[in-house]
């Protein structure tokens, strides 16, 4: 952002101190507007013709942006993509164990990559992966919903799910 006399453009349409068109000023113009209110001319949007300034105080302006930025980031959640690997003998016991485990990944706001890997002649019968994958999504019910569609990598079989619930019911849930 450029401040004053940092301002290169020699037409500029101005807004006010109060949020009001001033209109298009040279900046010669709009300079000495901004020095009558006793702050400062700050190129708002360079990239429009002509570009935007506004009259503000910059510190105060600085410190708000400044702010929101910090806001911005502390409200915004990394989502993690967790894995879980299993193999095509998997035990009924084992599976209830990944699957519960798959749960609270997705209750903790993360996507979870389930990976099904093929050993030896196990590659000859990549539908029965799909019914293992099958049987999982049928385990995990309504908790999950598919964002990327089984897919055959290599010698493994791999599904990304994320959970049903949306950010926004969550932050609904915490403030009832």
């Amino acid at each position: 952002m450029r401040i004053n006399e940092a301002i290169k453009a020699e037409q500029l349409r101005v807004i006010g101190p109060d949020g009001s068109q001033v209109g298009v000023l040279s900046r010669a113009d709009a300079l000495l507007e901004a020095e009558k209110h006793g702050l400062d001319l700050v190129e708002i949007s360079p990239n429009t013709t002509p570009p935007v300034a506004r009259i503000v105080d910059w510190g105060k302006y600085n410190y708000q942006k400044i702010k929101e930025q910090q806001r911005s980031r502390r409200n915004a959640k990394n989502v993690d993509i967790k894995q879980i690997n299993m193999s095509l003998r998997i035990g009924q016991h084992d599976l209830a164990i990944k699957c519960r485990k798959i749960r609270d990944f997705l209750s903790q706001g993360h996507k979870v990559k389930i990976m099904l890997v093929f050993r030896g002649r196990e590659m000859a019968h990549v539908e029965l992966g799909n019914v293992l994958l099958g049987r999982v999504l049928e385990e995990l019910g309504d908790a999950a919903t598919v964002d990327q569609s089984p897919q055959m990598a290599g010698k493994s079989l791999s599904i990304l799910v994320r959970s049903n619930t949306s950010a926004k019911d969550k932050v609904k849930d915490k403030d009832a």
